[in-house]
């Protein structure tokens, strides 16, 4: 599992819930199939009172109603895939693959598809013969299920015409973003060290594939390097893409004295800790949720859009994300054992890294734009208060002088760049001290 992903890669299968609900609507039918209410019971007044051939045809009738109401579903999650895809970044489609409210209404059609075409096989029908017995209560919850269709038909045209908002779309990735922060960024053993470069004598563990670095479990290598006393450092970060049978973590003892670790026999525990896969994930990845709302950005404040205020709301969501992380401790981890002998190197990002991520691009697209620029200032500005120490602080300080560079170089009114300096230089004047 933590190899392959696969927990991950469920959660964003749209077929997975629809086939669990066929398996539990052929389970419930057949269930149902074998209660037999009589005239007596006080459940009868409730049940269906029609023939069998009414019954059967009542089946019939929405079994093909189903179809079409599916392939209306399905017809209205592709357009806001495209949407999504093409109005904002494709980096969002995952967003709408694992929104359970899309998966949860599919599987209610496909499980009222299924559970009426399967009672064809029972009502009204016994060994190749017509009957006028069949199982009431099987076709009465079909009736029942046609009703809640209804109900999750109208819910979900209300959620995928929200769902397909900017403002919906930015405020989910801010949250899985902030999750990530506060879930899985490391808080202890975290410095701005270099991670040790190895020594001539190490030896190195390869990627078993190419692709994209998910997720790391440094606890593992921890206690690997631990138990077999040796150090190892991890060579790419989370997010990063690599080669196969590029170089991926290096392996060596303290002295060329020693025996060297055996690459084959600790490959799999390496392979195990460090997950590979063919796309970037949010699991583990902050800079990938800042990358969709800096794409969200960026896309506005093309020439085929020219949507600027698309561009600032994108800012004032990475405003939130950057205030999380500025209080942190951000950059490389160092793992030790108990004896405070340094087993596990990490490398990972500063603070410098995430604001130019969040700004950078959309200073340089939004440079000819007065209100984007001051958008921009006012980001950094606020995000002074969050700061833990000076270097963080220069970050948006040196952040701020690339902005009021755009801005005389790029805004050719005078009256449009003037408030932009100005504003500019107050900010800096409060971040400077």
């Amino acid at each position: 599992m933590a190899r392959t992903g696969t927990g991950d890669y469920l959660r964003g299968a749209l077929w997975v819930m629809p086939v669990g609900s066929v398996a539990l609507a052929l389970v419930v039918g057949a269930s149902l199939t074998a209660v037999d209410i009589g005239p007596s019971s006080p459940l009868d007044p409730f049940l269906f009172q029609g023939t069998s051939d009414d019954a059967r045809n009542l089946l019939i009738g929405i079994s093909g109603t189903m179809m079409t109401v599916i392939a209306v579903v399905l017809g209205l999650t592709l357009v806001a895939l495209q949407l999504s895809s093409t109005q904002f970044s494709p980096r969002l489609l995952r967003f709408f693959l694992r929104d359970r409210v899309n998966q949860l209404t599919l599987s209610v059609f496909v499980a009222t598809f299924v559970y009426a075409t399967a009672g064809l096989y029972t009502v009204g029908v016994r060994n190749g013969q017509r009957t006028d017995t069949y199982p009431r209560l099987a076709v009465t919850l079909a009736v029942v299920l046609v009703f809640a269709s209804l109900v999750v038909l109208v819910y979900f045209v209300h959620h995928i015409s929200h769902s397909i908002q900017i403002d919906e779309i930015m405020l989910g990735v801010e949250q899985n973003t902030l999750r990530v922060i506060e879930h899985d960024l490391p808080t202890t053993g975290v410095t701005q060290v270099p991670v040790p470069e190895p020594p001539v004598w190490a030896v190195s563990v390869p990627a078993y594939t190419s692709g994209y670095v998910q997720t790391m479990r440094t606890s593992w290598l921890l206690q690997i390097a631990t138990e077999n006393n040796f150090v190892c450092t991890v060579g790419p970060m989370v997010g990063e893409h690599v080669i196969k049978d590029q170089p991926m973590v290096w392996l060596w003892r303290t002295s060329p004295e020693e025996v060297p670790p055996d690459p084959a026999a600790f490959a799999g525990f390496v392979h195990d800790s460090v997950r590979i896969g063919y796309e970037r994930t949010a699991e583990q990845d902050v800079a990938f949720g800042i990358r969709q709302l800096a794409d969200i950005a960026v896309k506005a404040l093309s020439p085929a859009v020219n949507d600027p205020y698309t561009a600032m709301q994108a800012l004032e969501h990475l405003a939130d994300v950057l205030a999380a992380l500025a209080p942190r401790p951000l950059g490389n981890l160092h793992l030790y054992d108990v004896h405070g002998r340094l087993r596990v190197g990490v490398p990972g990002r500063d603070f410098a890294y995430y604001v130019d991520l969040a700004t950078g691009q959309i200073r340089r697209y939004g440079c000819t734009e007065p209100r984007v620029l001051g958008a921009l200032v006012k980001v950094l500005g606020t995000l002074g208060p969050f700061c833990r120490d000076d270097v963080t602080r220069g970050v948006l300080v040196s952040n701020l002088a690339l902005v009021r560079e755009a801005a005389e170089h790029s805004i050719a009114q005078e009256g449009d760049r003037h408030p932009i300096l100005q504003q500019a230089g107050a900010v800096l004047g409060r971040l400077s001290g």
